[in-house]
């Protein structure tokens, strides 16, 4: 039975309604009347104790995904070399089995045009996953992607450099923002190529990104340099310090960042090093000494 269905029984006005399964009910659990009955179960109308009958018994596929050139909508041979009840394939027809998988493989791809799509979506994922994104912000950059093709973007520029833009971009909209030198550094590419192919993408799609903010680098920056929760909410007050006085005003979020985090560490007697900043930020010592001293002298603060 589920509890609490989110409607409200016609003869009382009572919230707390029951939906009994067994019986096909809705019913009142102050007054009792029964409200719906009948109804259809939406369900499977099979029963699965684990994932692998749950696999086996669904008669359905997996999601569409835009981390395919097919969407994931074509079907796949598996690579492991058993057939459909799980049995082991002789190895007397393991060479059949590898051509035909090969052919189904060629076939998939019809196109010079889908195969630099099939291409550019397998890097995609690559740099995706070197740089820890979570699979739904991969997803949004796929389509990013896409949408660039469809509107022929990509002719002139290296399919490296527009995969590249379509993850930076994706990162931003979520506001889990990630550097053009982490994502340069992951993708082996310069990050000026990144960024010039990002400018391209954002004027020609309209993307109309919000700049990013020193807020959204606090929480990735901390959980590399392993502090913990207490020197992100030092870090934050101190970048909500800084913005009230309007000292960050053309400066970089990365290096305000930057600079806040190396205050925050020091007051909570877990200091790190300017170098152990620059190296996890991409920011230089030079400008994390430069943010210091200006934080420091405007918010009257003195920690060396």
């Amino acid at each position: 039975m589920e509890e609490n269905i989110g409607q409200r029984c016609p003869e009382c006005g009572s919230g707390h309604l029951i939906r009994d399964y067994e019986r096909g009910e809705v019913l009142c659990g102050d007054c009792g009347i029964v409200i719906e009955e009948t109804s259809i179960d939406q369900g499977p109308e099979w029963r699965a104790f684990d994932s692998d009958q749950d696999e086996k018994r669904a008669r359905t596929g997996s999601p569409m995904s835009f981390l395919s050139h097919d969407k994931g909508l074509a079907t796949e041979i598996s690579w492991s070399n058993r057939d459909y009840y799980g049995k082991r394939i002789p190895h007397k027809n393991r060479a059949q089995i590898y051509r035909v998988r090969k052919w189904h493989q060629r076939i998939r791809v019809s196109n010079a045009s889908e195969r630099n799509l099939s291409l550019a979506l397998q890097l995609l994922n690559d740099d995706g996953s070197k740089l820890g994104i979570p699979k739904d912000i991969k997803e949004s950059a796929a389509l990013i992607y896409r949408k660039a093709v469809e509107r022929n973007l990509i002719r002139g520029r290296s399919i490296e450099s527009i995969v590249c833009a379509a993850i930076y971009a994706a990162c931003r909209q979520v506001n889990i923002p990630r550097t053009l030198d982490e994502i340069s550094k992951a993708a082996d590419i310069n990050k000026k190529k990144i960024g010039k192919a990002y400018r391209h993408l954002a004027k020609e799609l309209k993307l109309n990104l919000k700049p990013t903010t020193p807020y959204s680098y606090v929480s990735q920056f901390c959980n590399k340099l392993n502090l913990d929760k207490d020197v992100i909410i030092k870090s934050e007050e101190i970048i909500r310090r800084v913005n009230e006085t309007g000292i960050s005003a053309g400066k970089g979020p990365t290096g305000v960042a930057a600079a806040a985090i190396y205050i925050a560490a020091i007051i909570s007697g877990k200091p790190k090093t300017q170098k152990e900043i620059s190296k996890v930020s991409g920011v230089t010592e030079v400008t994390i000494r430069n943010r210091y001293k200006e934080i420091t002298g405007a918010l009257d603060l003195n920690y060396e």
